[in-house]
């Protein structure tokens, strides 16, 4: 496909030959799980179940009515949904066909959504009719204006004129016989969805998964978290990412004939419920909703005994917030995970020792996963220092989807893929995250970690949650800022927790030098602290008058 840079032919050969690739579409992936586990249930949301029979069948019917609607193989569809029991119906419809979803997120508006719909030269849209007070109807009426290519407008809700209901699709019997979809040719080679990057440079980019890459991602993440097919994930985390779709997500637990219970809210007085209701066995998490729920007094109301794995991603989970973690749910084990919707996952075995799964994010789950840890020099750096994580893999991207001159500077000339986080090696062979490039805060040459400093504020026991940051200093260029959510009925202030980090005998050029305190932090799109919106708003306080 053009735009779309191949795996070499003698690493996709070595792949096939070692059996991480088996050349099998996931359409026929998803069949044979259904079939085999027809009777089980599949999905659940707070008032609706769904067998695995059911699943394939509404999803063979809806992609007989896209391909009546003129969807066809390869046709690019950026999808923009919740976490509803629709969205797998749409993903495995999608797949039958061989067309390519490109999973955007529900607060993407127009300038994110119009770019991907031109990129990808989009051909439909899927989105609701509103969340909350925004319509999403409208933002496609505009983009439509811009590209003409995108014909299809499909609503979950009520669909406005010019518009396609998705409920209707799924439910209205579909005129087609099944056998029009057996006739579809899908090379397994070819993009199976685009996802999307962090977006640290701008708009995210799109990011190729193929089908026997992404078959592979979800089976081998499954096969370290203790899953079986009594397990039942409560996924809440925004679907359209790498970790709740398939980390093992919604496709890993499908692997194990398990059930995956959706739900759009990440609120403590939903999710407990549903928790004990469903006998819910594991988790899919950040770290700030880790906090949000261990702050929860509703805890203690309800019966959150069933979960044995909480999975954290998405930034380094302190111990400190392990520790609380387990405090709330009594038979949990903390797994964190390191992963990027550009390939490599890196998990914590649950069974490591208690100072490796404290202390680490665990290790590459592929034999043929390539890490390298380079310097400034782009050389590899010695064993327990700190370098970029660069990597390559049966399941890690070749290059951006048309973005050439991004790739040059993404990638090693050899194709090791640049990440940009900062990683030391664990006397274990795990890994420890040290922040990223980015999130070094460089005080007059000194350079600062902020997670270091975090990890150790995070245990005052008047703080909630602590990001460090770096401000603008006239002299030394950048000092380190702790913005700092204080718990209820306490109190801090900077001179206090200076005098808390002593005891901790750090450099003093580590300290911070200011406190701000925030009653909530803003988050980025993936649910993490976006400290980028934290520098904004200390520069702007700090040019108030005093």
């Amino acid at each position: 496909m053009d735009g779309v840079v191949p795996f070499p032919p003698e690493f996709a050969a070595a792949y096939r030959a070692k059996g991480y690739w088996r050349d099998e579409p996931l359409r026929q992936v998803f069949k044979e799980l259904c079939d085999r586990f027809a009777d089980r249930i599949a999905l659940r949301d707070a008032c609706r179940q769904v067998t695995y029979r059911e699943l394939d069948a509404r999803a063979t019917n809806l992609a007989l009515n896209l391909l009546d609607l003129g969807i066809a193989p390869r046709d690019r569809l950026v999808v923009q949904m919740l976490n509803v029991i629709e969205f797998a119906y749409l993903h495995l419809a999608l797949q039958k066909i061989g067309a390519i979803p490109v999973l955007a997120l529900a607060p993407h508006r127009f300038r994110e959504i119009s770019y991907f719909v031109k990129i990808s030269e989009a051909v439909a849209s899927v989105t609701p009719d509103r969340h909350r007070d925004f319509s999403f109807t409208a933002m496609i009426e505009r983009i439509r204006t811009e590209a003409p290519h995108l014909k299809h407008g499909l609503v979950l809700g009520a669909a406005p004129p010019g518009f396609e209901s998705l409920t209707d699709l799924i439910e209205r019997p579909a005129r087609r016989p099944a056998s029009d979809l057996d006739a579809i040719v899908i090379d397994p080679t070819e993009p199976a969805l685009f996802l999307l990057s962090g977006g640290t440079t701008g708009i995210p980019k799109l990011i190729p998964r193929t089908h026997n890459d992404y078959a592979y991602n979800s089976r081998m993440a499954a096969s370290v978290c203790a899953i079986d097919p009594d397990s039942v994930l409560l996924d809440i985390l925004p679907i359209g990412h790498n970790l709740p779709l398939a980390c093992p997500g919604l496709q890993g637990f499908m692997m194990n004939g398990a059930t995956t219970v959706l739900h759009t809210s990440t609120a403590p007085e939903e999710i407990f419920p549903l928790v004990e209701r469903y006998g819910v066995t594991h988790i899919h998490a950040v770290p700030a909703l880790l906090i949000r729920w261990t702050e929860s007094p509703l805890s203690a109301d309800f019966n959150l005994s069933s979960v044995r794995v909480i999975q954290s991603g998405g930034q380094r989970l302190q111990p400190e917030i392990r520790r609380r973690t387990a405090s709330v749910f009594r038979n949990v084990t903390v797994q964190e995970n390191f992963g990027m919707a550009e390939g490599l996952l890196m998990f914590v075995r649950l069974d490591d020792p208690l100072d490796v799964r404290m202390e680490t994010v665990g290790r590459k789950i592929c034999p043929d996963d390539e890490i390298m840890l380079l310097g400034e020099d782009d050389e590899e750096v010695p064993f327990g220092e700190i370098g970029e994580l660069c990597c390559r893999g049966p399941y890690t991207l070749r290059g951006y989807y048309r973005a050439e001159e991004h790739n040059a500077r993404a990638f090693t000339p050899d194709g090791f893929y640049r990440s940009g986080d900062l990683m030391r090696q664990h006397a274990s062979g795990n890994y420890m995250v040290e922040g990223r490039k980015k999130d070094l805060i460089n005080r007059g040459a000194e350079k600062i970690s902020a997670e270091e400093i975090e990890e150790l504020i995070l245990r005052h026991p008047a703080v909630e949650n602590v990001a460090c940051v770096a401000m603008p200093d006239p002299m030394l260029g950048e000092k380190n800022c702790a913005c700092v959510v204080v718990r209820d009925g306490h109190q801090i202030d900077l001179p206090e927790l200076i005098a808390f980090l002593e005891p901790f005998e750090l450099a003093r050029y580590k300290y911070p030098e200011r406190m701000e305190r925030f009653e909530t932090f803003p988050l980025s799109n993936f649910g993490k602290v976006s400290k980028k919106d934290l520098v904004v708003e200390v520069k702007a306080r700090m040019s108030k008058p005093a």
